[in-house]
């Protein structure tokens, strides 16, 4: 006889105090029951059962094996409970934190093409520049951009960007072309309000050293549009993702400050909690930008 089946008859008589009413929520016969527990209890070599005219009681080495028994049992449910759910359709509110820049410029104009594919998933998108705490502010979901902090969640690449310093040719006309980073600190540079060194710049010189650059400029704002449509405006220097300066760089806008220094380039991942199950609109949604963005590398913008 099936293992299993033997168990939850077992458990199901020691549950209901006796075979009638275990036989009931099984929806078998009395006899049938019974035929698991004695099955069960000769595989074992050992009473777990006993019987009386009037009632039915776990013996000692009953209740010890009951125990055990009711948690493989339940772990049996959560599984198929769990193959169930991992084959629905995907559906609930999806509760999705980005950072505001690739978020207004690259998930806004594609979410509905998602949730037409999606019918039953309705999206909750939270603009921020800020690391969430998935868990504790509700979040299924988050998309980042740059290096990941060390954390227990999970991360999927969606794509690639690449960071350059970029400019206006007005700017260039007004103040001149640096050729070197140490120029720099004779130029005016344009902050990012939202990193914790917002005025140090990290920036890899040709010979792979690290350098830092500390120098002020006319503006420090929270939003990588605003930074980009200041050096379109030629108010200064600006270090900025290729997802927001590709078309104004296409357009001659704006122009790659001091192209020979090597390229820096950051990653945008799909954050989520740890767990071997992922939620099925989680998974969809994932999918779905890695598919949408499989053809963005980092000068692809």
């Amino acid at each position: 006889m099936d293992r299993l089946t033997e168990m939850e008859a077992f458990a199901m008589v020691v549950d209901q105090g006796g075979f009638t009413d275990a036989a009931k929520k099984m929806g078998i016969s009395k006899s049938a029951v019974s035929k698991h527990v004695s099955s069960l209890e000769a595989r074992l070599g050992a009473r777990l059962l006993n019987r009386t005219t009037r009632r039915v009681s776990p013996t000692e080495i009953g209740l010890a094996y009951y125990d055990r028994a009711r948690r493989v049992l339940n772990d049996a449910g959560e599984a198929d409970a769990l193959v169930t759910a991992m084959q629905s359709a995907p559906s609930g509110t999806l509760r999705v934190s980005v950072a505001t820049d690739f978020g207004v410029n690259h998930v806004s104009p594609i979410l509905g093409r998602f949730l037409h594919e999606y019918p039953e998933v309705t999206v909750n998108m939270v603009l921020n520049n800020r690391y969430v705490e998935l868990i504790s502010e509700g979040f299924d979901m988050a998309i980042r951009v740059g290096e990941l902090e060390d954390s227990s969640l999970r991360a999927r690449k969606i794509c690639e960007t690449q960071r350059r310093m970029i400019a206006a040719p007005s700017y260039f006309a007004k103040y001149g072309r640096p050729e070197r980073i140490d120029d720099l600190n004779e130029h005016k540079l344009l902050h990012y309000s939202n990193n914790a060194n917002a005025n140090v710049w990290k920036i890899t010189a040709p010979s792979g050293e690290q350098r830092q650059v500390r120098t002020g400029g006319w503006l420090t704002v929270n939003d990588g549009q605003s930074l980009l449509n200041a050096a379109i405006g030629g108010l200064g220097i600006a270090y900025l993702p290729s997802f927001l300066y590709a078309e104004p760089m296409r357009a001659g806008l704006v122009e790659d400050v001091i192209p020979d220094l090597p390229v820096e380039i950051q990653g945008v991942y799909a954050i989520y909690p740890p767990g071997r199950y992922t939620q099925p609109k989680v998974r969809a949604f994932i999918d779905f930008l890695v598919d949408t963005f499989k053809d963005k590398g980092p000068t692809d913008w």
